[in-house]
């Protein structure tokens, strides 16, 4: 999500929801966000999983530096032990391994990723394993600029919109949906916001 893309959609969500004008007069809107597409983004995404940005951007980052040129055919070549030294745990491993696989026999199409429907391409990823639906919708998001995502199983999303709306206990994913349902189609720059108000509320 670019600029243009941010402020087009934070000018429609504070039209139509004033806790939003009121939180956007307070800590302004987002930064972009934007991610390339393909293998890289999705190993990074798996090990993101339950982890801080913090020590999430620091395992990439060896990750990287092992692997500079991050690909189906690099990670299957690589030891299992390297990726474990580099920060990632053996579920992870897993993980990634499997999403390499998938992508050297076509089983999943990064490029076929990109014309489908927003709900056709995480039924896509989700199939497979360690790619639940956090995932496929932060790719969506991030990676392939999709306007109208909420992931509603993002610990912090939820933990804002609780702060963002004055709830007394913090929304379950599903209730989180409903209470930004209204946000479509931009739900996408409206969980950017929450991100951001997450770490710069008052």
């Amino acid at each position: 999500m670019d600029n243009t893309m941010i402020a087009k959609g934070i000018k429609y969500l504070a039209s139509i929801d004033p806790d939003i004008q009121d939180a956007v007069e307070l800590i302004g809107a987002p930064a972009p966000r934007i991610r390339p597409h393909g293998i890289e983004a999705l190993v990074s995404i798996i090990i993101s999983q339950q982890l801080s940005t913090e020590a999430a951007a620091s395992i990439m980052a060896k990750v990287k530096n092992l692997l500079p040129d991050i690909s189906a055919n690099s990670i299957l070549k690589t030891p299992p032990e390297q990726l474990r030294a580099a920060g990632l745990s053996r579920r992870k491993i897993e993980y990634v391994c499997a999403l390499a696989e998938a992508i050297k026999t076509n089983r999943l199409d990064l490029e076929a990723l990109k014309q489908m429907p927003d709900s056709e391409a995480i039924n896509h990823i989700t199939q497979l394993r360690g790619m639940g639906r956090w995932s496929a919708e932060i790719y969506l998001m991030f990676s392939l600029q999709r306007q109208d995502i909420f992931p509603a199983d993002d610990l912090a999303i939820v933990i804002a919109l609780q702060k963002l709306k004055g709830l007394e206990e913090r929304p379950s994913a599903k209730e989180a949906r409903v209470i930004t349902e209204h946000w479509s189609p931009w739900l996408s720059v409206g969980s950017l916001f929450l991100w951001h108000y997450y770490r710069g509320a008052p």
